[in-house]
């Protein structure tokens, strides 16, 4: 079982999710798309809707593991000249507003820019409840998962269908939080594949650990959601509601693509409840 006994605000709140028999909905939201008011605006109406926790994108050139609806939104936030030091300024803005935890993920280039130690300091201090870095290596994963633990956040780690046993079992050993389930052996993004992989996944990877194990990659539809839940601990829900305010087109208000994001997290909200 994984080594952590003191659980920090991510891994508490989906813990107590989990405790009172509900699941835990984590949607995604870009940081500057198309600016930052905007994605601050999506993100407080997707808290308000039922999100248990917001994964908050840090914009990087090169999003190795995102599809191409994270890509055309990070190039979005990238052209209206958004950098690390706003992506601080959105963390200390939605820590004095939630309360639910807020899960910064980015890529291992722009936390080495910055260096381990400063980036972790600088993002605990901002308002970072967990940082997700899918591009991190297990093996190399020691140093920031250190710099984590110093400042008492998260360092989520990833699985997928693909995953032998014993790395599933390295990785429980090293994560804290929640461990992210990939749904398939791909980039994130909306998809026709099935969910066929993830009760065997989840099952495997429940073996050795007692985190909550959260789904995601390909959760584009109130259906997908369920499924996946039901055989998880919760759904990470992204390109799905970032294709749909995105399409509402550069003209429409702050305001709209936020209601928007709020109405499409309360209906999984709903859904993953029952209601």
């Amino acid at each position: 079982m994984n080594a952590t006994t003191q659980p920090r605000r991510l891994g508490a709140a989906l813990e107590a999710v989990r405790h009172r028999g509900s699941k835990a909905l984590v949607p995604y939201v870009m940081l500057g798309d198309p600016d930052l008011q905007t994605s601050l605006a999506v993100a407080r109406a997707m808290a308000a809707a039922g999100a248990d926790a917001l994964e908050l994108g840090l914009p990087f050139s090169d999003p190795l593991a995102d599809g191409p609806v994270i890509q055309a939104a990070g190039q979005r936030a990238l052209r209206g000249g958004f950098r690390v030091a706003d992506a601080l300024t959105a963390l200390r803005d939605l820590r004095g507003s939630l309360s639910c935890p807020l899960a910064l993920m980015t890529y291992v280039n722009p936390v080495l820019q910055h260096g381990y130690g400063a980036f972790v300091a600088d993002a605990a201090a901002a308002g970072a409840d967990g940082l997700i870095v899918p591009d991190l290596p297990l093996e190399e994963s020691g140093s920031l998962g250190d710099a984590c633990r110093a400042v008492g956040m998260d360092l989520v780690l990833f699985v997928a269908p693909t995953s032998t046993d014993p790395r599933i079992a390295a990785v429980a050993r090293a994560a804290s939080g929640f461990i992210y389930c990939v749904s398939v052996a791909g980039v994130t993004g909306a998809r026709s594949d099935t969910l066929d992989r993830v009760p065997a996944t989840v099952g495997r990877v429940r073996a050795h650990t007692d985190l909550p194990l959260l789904v995601g990659f390909g959760i584009n539809s109130f259906e997908k959601a369920a499924r996946a839940a039901a055989v998880a601990d919760g759904v990470i829900v992204a390109s799905w509601i970032v294709q749909a305010v995105a399409d509402l087109g550069a003209q429409v208000a702050p305001e709209e693509r936020a209601a928007l994001a709020g109405r499409m997290v309360g209906a999984i909200r709903a859904g993953l409840d029952g209601r």
